[in-house]
C-alpha cells in the first residue's frame, strides 16, 4: 500500500467556499422563508435558536464542511447541518470528493492552521496558509474506502475520549466533597472517639490568625518607577492561576515599590477581595502584593494555615455574597476579619490535613494517569489519521478511476460552478505522487 497512484494539490482547487454572514432578519422562532442560523453555538452543539430568511443568507447544505473561521477555535470543523452560515464560519462544499475524506483532512491540519494565525486582537483562519494546504488525493472509490475504515476506527477512539474527558469532572467532585467532610468534622468523626479533644467551636477568622491588606499607598497603582527590582510582587492572577501554592510570579517590586508596601512572609494565606473573590494560594517565599489582596498569618497554637485555607475556599461563594453589585466587586477588610466557622483543637485540624493530603495525593496520581491515557487517545486518533493519509489504511484497486483523472473532472466541475476561478489557478500545485 502507499500513494504512489495519488496525486497532490491544493485544498483551494477541490472545493466551493463562501464566508458566512449574519442576515438581515433573524428570529427565535420559524417564519415563512426562513432557515436554521447556524452560529458557533449551533455549530458546537446542534441546537438552534434563531431561524434567518434565505434570502439575505449564506446557506449550507449537509454534505458541506463548516469551519470556525474567527476566534480562539479558529480551524475546527464540522459537516452535517442545513442553514444559514453564521458570520464566524465559513462554508466549504467538496467538488466530487468525499465529505468526511474532506473534513478529516483538516481536521488533521488542525495545528498547522492554529500555528499560523491571521489577526492580532480576534484571532482568525489565515487564507494564504488555508486554501494552499497540500491534499493527498486517491482514487475516489478509494476515499470511499478510506472513509468507511475511518468510520469504523475513530468513533471507537471518540468514545474512549469521551469517556476519559469525564474524569476530570469527578476528581474536582471527589475533591470537593473531601473538603465538605473535613470542614464539617465528618472526616474525623471516627478518629476523634474517645479522644480527649476541644469540640468544634465557632470562631472568627481574625481569632485564629492575623490578616491584614496589602499596601499600595502610591497612586497609580501601576507607576513603573514601583517595579522591576528584587522584590516578588503577587497580583491576583498569580493568585487564580497558582494551583493553591504561589511558586513563581511575573512582577517585581524595586526598594521604592517595596517603601510604600509590605514584604509578607513564606507561609501567608493570600486571599483576594477584589474582582475574583477569595481566590486562595499560600506563600512558599516573602512577597509584596497590591491593596486587591489580604494576606492571612496563622496563630501557630490556634490553627494550621491549611486548614484556615480550605475553609475559606469552602466558604468562598458566600464570601462573593458580601460583595457589592458595582462593576468591579470587592469585600472589605472588616468582613473577612469577622468570618465565623466551626473550628476544631490544633490536634484535630493537624489530622485533618493529614488525611486531605492522603486523599488528594489518590486524586493527583489518577489525575496523572487520566492525562497520560489521553495522550495516548490522541496519539491513536492521529496516528490512524496518519495512515489514511499516507494510503496504508485501504488497499488499493487497480479497477479504481485513476486519481489524474479524478482531479481533471474536479478541476472542470470547480471551472463550470465558479466562472471566475482563474486558468492558472485550475492547474496549479498538481503533482503526481510518486514512490521516489
Amino acid at each position: 500500500m502507499g500513494r504512489e497512484h495519488w496525486v497532490e494539490t491544493t485544498l483551494d482547487n477541490v472545493v466551493l467556499h463562501k464566508k458566512g454572514k449574519k442576515p438581515k432578519k433573524l428570529e427565535r422562532s420559524e417564519f415563512p422563508k426562513s432557515i436554521p442560523y447556524i452560529d458557533i453555538e449551533a455549530f458546537e452543539t446542534g441546537k438552534i435558536k434563531q431561524f434567518a430568511d434565505i434570502a439575505s443568507s449564506n446557506c449550507c447544505d449537509n454534505k458541506d464542511v463548516l469551519v470556525v473561521w474567527d476566534g480562539a477555535r479558529f480551524g475546527l470543523t464540522g459537516y452535517n447541518q442545513r442553514g444559514s452560515v453564521g458570520s464566524t464560519l465559513a462554508c466549504l462544499t467538496p467538488v466530487i470528493i468525499e465529505t468526511t475524506y474532506l473534513l478529516n483532512f483538516i481536521q488533521r491540519c488542525y495545528s498547522v492552521i492554529q500555528s499560523n494565525p491571521k489577526g492580532t486582537g480576534i484571532p482568525h483562519v489565515n487564507p494564504d496558509i488555508f486554501w494552499n494546504l497540500t491534499i493527498p488525493l486517491p482514487p475516489l472509490n478509494e476515499q470511499k474506502r478510506i472513509v468507511e475504515k475511518l468510520d469504523a476506527i475513530l468513533p471507537k477512539v471518540k468514545n474512549a475520549k469521551a469517556r476519559l474527558e469525564k474524569i476530570p469532572v469527578i476528581l474536582k467532585k471527589f475533591r470537593q466533597s473531601i473538603l465538605a467532610a473535613a470542614c464539617s468534622g465528618r472526616l474525623t468523626e471516627e478518629w476523634r472517639v474517645g479522644k480527649d479533644l476541644q469540640n468544634w467551636e465557632e470562631v472568627k477568622l481574625k481569632d485564629v490568625g492575623t490578616i491584614g491588606r496589602g499596601k499600595s499607598k502610591n497612586r497609580p497603582r501601576n507607576d513603573q518607577k514601583l517595579f522591576n527590582g528584587p522584590y516578588p510582587f503577587i497580583q491576583t492572577g498569580d493568585i487564580s492561576q497558582s494551583g493553591g501554592f504561589i511558586t513563581s510570579h511575573s512582577q517585581t517590586y524595586n526598594d521604592l515599590g517595596l517603601a510604600q508596601s509590605k514584604l509578607w512572609p513564606e507561609k501567608t494565606l493570600c486571599i483576594t477581595i477584589a474582582a475574583n473573590i477569595a481566590n486562595t494560594a499560600i506563600l512558599t517565599y516573602p512577597a509584596c502584593f497590591p491593596d486587591s489582596v489580604v494576606g492571612f498569618i496563622s496563630n501557630s497554637e490556634k490553627s494550621e494555615l491549611m486548614f484556615i485555607k480550605w475553609i475559606i475556599d469552602m466558604i468562598k461563594n458566600d464570601l462573593e455574597n458580601y460583595a457589592p453589585a458595582t462593576a468591579q466587586k470587592n469585600i472589605n477588610l472588616g468582613i473577612l476579619n469577622d468570618v465565623v466557622f466551626k473550628c476544631p483543637s490544633l490536634e484535630e485540624q493537624n489530622e485533618i490535613v493529614r488525611r486531605v493530603e492522603k486523599l488528594f495525593a489518590i486524586a493527583d496520581s489518577l489525575e496523572a494517569r487520566y492525562r497520560k491515557a489521553m495522550e495516548r487517545v490522541e496519539k491513536i486518533e492521529q496516528a490512524v489519521l496518519a495512515k489514511a493519509f499516507r494510503g496504508e489504511l485501504v488497499e488499493p484497486d487497480p479497477n479504481d478511476e485513476p486519481a489524474e483523472e479524478l482531479l481533471k473532472r474536479i478541476l472542470e466541475e470547480k471551472a463550470a460552478l465558479d466562472p471566475g476561478m482563474k486558468k492558472k489557478k485550475r492547474t496549479a500545485n498538481v503533482a503526481i505522487i510518486s514512490s521516489t
